[in-house]
Formats: C-alpha cells, structure tokens, sequence
C-alpha cells in the first residue's frame, strides 16, 4: 500500500508517548507527522493527505473529540483512533458517535495498536475505491472536494460541497431540511434558520445555472431532492 494510506497524523501531547508512537510506526514504515497540541493537530488534520490519525483525546488547545468534529463538518472523512485514558463505555461512545472509528485506551500495547491503525488503513482503502459520486452529468470527487458538470469545473466553497454531497448521496430521494442541518452541521434542531435555502441557494446557482436541465429540486414545504431526468 501507498501514497497517502502510508501517512499517519499522530496527535499526542505527551512527549514521551508522542515519540514512542512516531518511532514505533515508523519502523514499520509508516510516514509519521506529529503534532502536540490540537490546533496544530486541526490544521494538518484539514489538509486530507494521511491514512489514519491517531488522537489523544485530552489536548491543550482544542480536544481530540472537538478536532473529530470539526474534521467531519468539513468533510474529512480520514479515520481516526482516539487514545485516551479516559475508558468509561460512555467515553467511547461519545468518542465514536463524535466522528471517531475506534478507541483505545491507555495504556496500551503498541502491537495492539498497530493492529487497530492497519485495520483502519484498509477500511480507507476500501473507501477509497469509491470516491466518485455522480448524477446525470455531475460529478463529485470525494477526494480532491472538487465538482464538475458536464466537464466543467464548479467553484464550491467546503460548506457547499457538503451541501451537495449529502443530497447527491441521497440521489431521487427528498431530503428534509432538518437532516441537511444535522448532517452537514451538527445541529439537531433551530426552527428559525433560514441556512439551509442560503447555502442550498448557492449551490443551485452554481450547478445549474446555464444548464440544459436542473438538478437541484425544491420540495415545498419539505425539503430538496436531486435527481436527472429519465
């Protein structure tokens, strides 16, 4: 396996275990980034480019579970095992339903460890085998974050590309906007924002704007749906 699937993002701010984790998975020939705290860990965790990542849970600056969040709302979606002393089924399941793909807790063997990186670098494998997403002439790469149409590049900002994302993944099905605001960001439930016709009005412009036929279809009173025609 290469490229990318070899690179790991390690987020630790423990010294000694940041080191021993670095050296540990590059001897067995990983490419290993570290980051100590979690704003650094954010910023190399958006660029997309690693395998997996493993997070420390308990980061100075921002959190292992809030950089998971945040990663997920941007629509990255490269696993992630959290590590944390912090084992309660409460805990790991708050780790996982926050965006997480596994948990370990310390302590820890390192051949445990690596069991659990190299079964989340062939989930990723697998994943990426199907990083195309299309409806009618539109295409979405779900690695680059790029649209096109018809050939054509489409600008999209990150948030509208999840826009997009979501209701293109739910092709020729009505898509609430409740579940575009949970989904695309996290929020279970605000009867008064009008951010979902903002951003879904956006991505209408810039999809089917000059188009011979419209993907992007308002269900009124209910939601949206996207879908080509027959």
């Amino acid at each position: 396996m290469t490229g990318a699937r070899r690179r790991i993002l390690v987020i630790e701010d423990d010294n000694e275990t940041g080191r021993q984790l670095v050296d540990f998975l590059s001897m067995r020939g990983y490419q290993v980034d570290l980051a100590v705290n979690g704003e650094d860990g954010l910023r190399l965790g958006q660029t997309a480019e690693y395998g997996v990542m493993t997070i420390d849970r308990m980061l100075p600056g921002i959190d292992g579970i809030s950089i998971i969040r945040r990663l997920r709302v941007d629509g990255i979606a490269t696993p992630a095992l959290i590590i944390s002393a912090l084992g309660e089924v409460d805990d790991r399941v708050r780790g996982l339903r926050a965006g997480g793909d596994d948990y370990l807790v310390k302590p820890f063997a390192f051949v445990e460890l690596l069991a659990r990186v190299e079964a989340l670098v062939r989930r990723s494998a697998v994943a990426a085998k199907d990083t195309v997403l299309r409806v009618g002439d539109l295409a979405l790469d779900l690695v680059s974050r790029t649209a096109t149409r018809a050939g054509r590049a489409i600008e999209l900002l990150p948030r509208e590309f999840q826009v997009l994302e979501y209701l293109v993944r739910n092709e020729g099905q009505v898509v609430p906007r409740a579940m575009l605001l949970q989904h695309v960001w996290d929020l279970h439930f605000d009867t008064t924002t009008n951010i979902i016709d903002v951003y879904v009005g956006r991505v209408r412009r810039k999809v089917d704007s000059q188009q011979c036929y419209p993907l992007i279809h308002t269900i009124r009173g209910v939601g949206f749906c996207v879908r080509a025609p027959n």
